[in-house]
């Protein structure tokens, strides 16, 4: 038998791919080929990593930091992590609660393999990142997803606990920022969801990848106001550290035994020279550069979001983090991937679909990235107004 008429696990057909992927790939096509293109698809930082953070790589390599480390990460990188909870949020977390992970993806894959059984379900909201419906999967769970709208800032709510909780809910998990909308879940908002998820003795993961990343509001924790949450993070967004491949998760005393073992089983470890390297994320001359950035997110946001409205499209809620716009173009299309589609071609502006974020207004709403600078936002609201125009 040739292995072309072999049944693949059946979980593989339930796994979407990222539809920006084909995108992308076009982007780079059109690139390669002379074209100017604006990306605005992807969920990246445009800044380099801090050179404080690529100068403490260099120097773990030259000490030779290449082996294995402790499956919950170096002790000096827990605590540090620790200290950050302290300083910026005021909270106190003892550092034997987290676990640094390859990735915020390596923390999501733990907790899913940790509370999901077969057939459990996980609530969230709808839209939502992709993979946190594809990892459920994968341990053969179901992502119990909740159309959510602008009257609750496209999040969950305590009302949607109450109303949707089943049988089979294990758990609810938030996005704060939320990718894609890029809005926020406050801490009032918080407290409210913890009590009714306690209520129905489930579990609350909140996925804070783009903590740090908040305009005009200060950044919050979960652990503010639940201390049983399980608290997934990211060097990625606010540290701009995507290729380091590091996280972590922050979970109640009693869960790590069960995710120590599972992260020597999975992963063994995360990799050992980012994991030095990130100790100097933390100092304070990276920390004003890190802020810095923020500042200029803050201000491509002030520039992008108007901007879009005036082109028509609707965003009712204007996202207060990270660095998305989540937009509907219900008047324009009814089907966003095409439109992405022939964005790309005709004016050489790469955007997301919404059809990589849910189910409700999938095929009505497009993401658009401020990762770029404003001089390349600039143009790209010029060159999507022309293709509105042209479409009209």
């Amino acid at each position: 038998m040739s292995l072309s008429d072999f049944q693949w696990a059946s979980r593989v057909a339930d796994i979407a791919p990222f539809h920006v992927m084909a995108l992308l790939g076009r982007a780079r096509e059109l690139q390669a080929e002379g074209r100017d293109i604006i990306h605005m698809e992807i969920g990246e930082p445009d800044f380099s990593s801090p050179p404080q953070v690529i100068e403490a790589g260099r120097q773990a390599l030259a000490d030779g930091h290449t082996g294995y480390t402790p499956a919950m990460g170096i002790p000096e990188l827990r605590e540090a992590i620790a200290d950050h909870y302290q300083k910026a949020y005021g909270v106190k977390v003892d550092p034997s609660r987290i676990l640094v992970t390859p990735g915020a993806s390596g923390a999501l894959l733990l907790l899913a393999a940790l509370l999901v059984n077969p057939g459990d379900q996980v609530m969230m909201a709808d839209p939502t990142y992709p993979c946190n419906r594809n990892f459920m999967r994968l341990f053969e769970g179901r992502s119990q997803l909740v159309p959510v709208g602008a009257d609750s800032h496209f999040q969950l709510n305590a009302d949607h606990i109450e109303q949707h909780w089943n049988a089979k809910t294990r758990a609810a998990m938030l996005a704060t920022p939320s990718n894609p909308t890029g809005t926020l879940v406050n801490l009032d908002q918080l407290t409210e969801i913890s009590q009714a998820v306690s209520a129905k003795k489930g579990a609350l993961i909140c996925d804070e990848i783009y903590q740090g990343l908040t305009y005009g509001v200060e950044a919050q924790t979960a652990l503010a106001v639940n201390d049983d949450a399980f608290v997934i993070n990211s060097f990625s967004k606010y540290f701009g550290m995507t290729g380091w491949r590091l996280g972590w998760l922050v979970a109640p005393e009693c869960a790590m035994p069960e995710l120590e073992k599972l992260a020597q089983n999975v992963f063994l470890s995360a990799t050992t020279p980012s994991q030095y390297a990130a100790l100097a994320a933390f100092q304070p001359d990276t920390i004003a550069l890190l802020e810095e950035r923020r500042a200029e997110f803050a201000r491509r946001r002030d520039y992008l979001l108007p901007a879009l409205r005036e082109l028509g499209m609707s965003i009712p809620v204007t996202p207060e983090g990270a660095f998305y716009i989540y937009a509907g173009i219900d008047h324009l299309t009814d089907d966003s991937f095409n439109w992405c589609q022939d964005l790309l071609e005709e004016e050489g502006v790469a955007t997301t679909p919404g059809l990589d974020f849910g189910i409700a207004g999938a095929r009505t709403t497009v993401r658009f990235a401020y990762a770029a600078s404003i001089d390349k936002l600039e143009e790209a609201v010029e060159r999507i107004g022309r293709f509105i125009q042209k479409r009209a």
